[in-house]
């Protein structure tokens, strides 16, 4: 079956739709501008589907590729036949490539090796064949005694012979088949204390659970567990289930050599074939994990990075700290710093009043209306003096506790560094704290995804992997929102479909050198910014300073001429578009017919859809239909929680066997997976993201292990 086929059957695609999407990607399309602008040719799959079809082609491209290496490999040494040839051709999986690939494999030297050298292989060939008048074992090994060659004894001859037909039992691609499929069904996963110390581990120090019903998050914990040395692991299966099924395989009734060959059958499945399938075994449990883990990390990732911006607000941004004091930033709208200082409401009632008397001064005269409060180290005390804070000035003023994740690892960077050579790298961090609240996109695509916080084990998975689909999330959901080309960074514009970090920055520099962008069209003088590059990101880039109000939209520019012949088809102007007076524009193109609009205008009916969109709602922000974040006045400490108590709360984190919930008391509590709805969820992703607002009544505090259990099935 050829690729296109597969490909379709997997992802239950249209084999044409899969095709056209092979061929774009080919012709180094990216993914967004695939997603978007070719809907007609790929039945309007969305980044996530187009992504897996991606992730899959590269998977069977490569399979195909080691599927001619290894037949190359096998031909040289004149070993390769008819059925070997189209055994490898119809092999699913590099693994069972590699089964029968195993024979003719170049090995280390191995008893069988050695055995080989003493000129054994005949006698291991005629007891392998176990035929009927084969003689004794101990008769036949008595020809092959040659001192010179190391062989004293005819026990020295058998040893040898049976080294030989174990290995070639261990090399048999259906015998490792068979015992692999056994070993997934019946096999399981034991893991022991290597230690008397108690540990985050205690878990595991007596567990065992099979094989198919293992969690990733336990795979993932045990095998951190047994990397530090606190654990002891082994994969297990019942010897007398996996006997017979080799015996069955390879002896034959009836010879003299066939409890030999049985004898041999058994070295090889516990030297060989066991151990061999174990550490198999170990490695795909862990890739499927990691590829869970990997996944969930994608999803979570994705509701941070689209949390609503509270846009054009004056914020001040506080980085809270002990020693060191709380770091203070003030930004306008923009985002551009106005003030800084340095308060320690932390050392005393003095020292706290001085504080919000230095904060009363900041809001009054720059007009703050929010404060933004990062998570981490004495973030209580500053929420509790941002209270107070609030009262004093009036109540006019909210504050939200902001992740600040990554925030320490921004502000030490080359990039924060470049970006406000004038602070130091405390005040860095203030001022990302503030703009976190006002744009978390813009501010978080300056962070690697990694040390966003929202995951599972992440320095535990394949990196490479993780990156790839990481920042493929931060691209999706950068390109989702636009990019205003007059505004952004250089690590904004970067995520751009088709954009890169020298394009990003020569962006910049021309803007700078040129004063602000006045139409998409001079996009194209940008250096090194060739067309193609230009085709990928011009969509994706919104220019609000343009007289064509289309320049604003998500309208591409080879569909001008469509959203104007559109328009016109319509009774409508640009003009119309500019001052909102088109609200009619959907029940005069229902009245003319989709389809037909659609084939005047020369465009599918999908691409006529998105235009439509775009043309109600010129420069819209996705993220703004999104439930907007939770802005505080008052503070709750965790003695004030009693069970029974229902508070609303947001997402900050979906892990397998949970849901961790703000509920505005600095310990973020716990839904566990049984108490997040009524009815029966393999995984909390299925009923909640990142960002979202739930309300969750209070079971259980526990304020010496700092625990708050919640539920969110019995506040409804």
């Amino acid at each position: 079956m050829d690729m296109i086929q597969t490909l379709a059957q997997e992802l239950n695609k249209d084999p044409r739709h899969v095709e056209n999407v092979v061929r774009l990607l080919d012709e180094g399309n990216t993914i967004p501008f695939i997603a978007r602008y070719r809907k007609e040719l790929h039945g309007a799959m969305d980044d996530t589907s187009l992504r897996t079809l991606e992730e899959r082609l590269q998977y069977l491209r490569g399979l195909e590729e080691r599927r001619d290496t290894v037949k190359k490999s096998i031909e040289e040494q004149g070993k390769l036949t008819e059925e070997l040839a189209a055994a490898i051709d119809s092999a699913q999986t590099l693994a069972e490539v590699e089964d029968l690939y195993r024979p003719y494999k170049q090995k280390r030297r191995t008893r069988a090796t050695v055995a080989r050298e003493k000129g054994l292989e005949p006698l291991a060939a005629l007891l392998f064949a176990q035929e009927r008048d084969c003689p004794r074992p101990e008769d036949a090994a008595a020809g092959f005694i040659d001192s010179e060659k190391g062989v004293e004894t005819a026990a020295d001859a058998l040893q040898g012979a049976n080294d030989i037909i174990a290995e070639w039992i261990s090399d048999d691609a259906a015998v490792r088949k068979s015992l692999r499929e056994l070993l997934e069904r019946r096999g399981t996963l034991r893991s022991l204390a290597a230690t008397e110390e108690d540990s985050v581990y205690r878990l595991y120090y007596d567990f065992e659970q099979s094989l198919s019903r293992l969690q990733g998050h336990q795979i993932l914990a045990i095998n951190r567990g047994e990397k530090e040395e606190k654990l002891k692991v082994t994969v297990l299966l019942d010897r007398e289930l996996a006997l017979p099924l080799l015996r069955r395989a390879v002896v034959k009734p009836g010879s003299a050599a066939m409890e030999f060959v049985k004898a041999a059958a058994e070295d090889a499945y516990d030297r060989l074939i066991f151990p061999s399938l174990e550490r198999e075994m170990r490695t795909a449990l862990t890739e499927k994990a990691s590829e869970g883990a990997i996944g969930q990390f994608a999803l979570n990732l994705k509701p941070l990075l689209m949390q609503p911006p509270v846009k054009g607000k004056v914020t001040m941004g506080l980085d809270p700290g002990y020693r060191m004091g709380c770091k203070v930033a003030v930004v306008d709208g923009t985002g551009k710093v106005l003030d800084t200082a340095v308060v320690y409401p932390t050392y005393g009632e003095r020292q706290k009043n001085e504080a919000i008397a230095a904060l009363s001064k900041l809001i009054a005269k720059h007009g703050v209306e929010h404060i933004a409060i990062g998570n981490g180290t004495a973030s209580r005390e500053t929420e509790q003096m941002a209270v107070e804070l609030i009262r004093k000035v009036g109540g006019n003023v909210s504050y939200m506790i902001v992740s600040e994740a990554g925030a320490s690892v921004y502000s030490a960077s080359k990039l924060a560094a470049e970006e406000f050579p004038q602070y130091d790298v405390n005040l860095r961090s203030a001022v990302s704290i503030a703009r976190r609240l006002q744009d978390p996109l813009a501010e978080l695509v300056k962070i690697d995804p990694k040390a966003i916080g929202v995951g599972q084990y992440q320095h535990d998975m394949p990196q490479k992997q993780l990156d790839e689909a990481l920042n493929g999330v931060v691209e999706d959901c950068v390109n989702a929102v636009g990019v205003d080309v007059n505004t952004a960074s250089p690590s904004l514009l970067q995520r751009v479909a088709g954009l890169n970090g020298t394009t990003a920055k020569n962006v910049v520099a021309y803007r700078e050198e040129n004063g602000v962008f006045t139409s998409r069209a001079q996009i194209k003088k940008v250096p090194k910014l060739g067309p193609k590059a230009f085709q990928q990101c011009a969509g994706f880039l919104r220019v609000p300073e343009s007289k064509s109000v289309l320049d604003n939209t998500a309208v591409h520019p080879e569909s001008y001429d469509a959203a104007k012949a559109l328009l016109e088809l319509t009774g409508h102007t640009l003009a119309d578009v500019k001052n909102g007076a088109i609200s009619d524009l959907p029940a005069r193109l229902g009245a003319y017919g989709e389809e037909k609009a659609a084939e005047e205008i020369g465009v599918g009916v999908p691409t006529l859809r998105d235009i439509v969109s775009e043309l109600l709602k010129p420069g819209r922000d996705v993220r703004d239909e999104l439930p907007k974040p939770i802005l505080r006045t008052d503070v709750l400490e965790m003695k004030d929680l009693k069970p029974g108590m229902i508070l609303t709360g947001t997402v900050r984190n979906v892990i397998d066997f949970g849901v961790f919930v703000d509920i505005g008391v600095h310990q973020d509590g716990l839904v566990h997976i049984s108490q997040v709805c009524d009815k029966f969820i393999r995984h909390p992703s299925e009923a909640v993201s990142v960002g979202d607002v739930v309300k969750v009544v209070v079971l259980e505090v526990d304020e010496k292990k700092k625990r708050i259990s919640l539920s969110m099935k019995q506040a409804k």
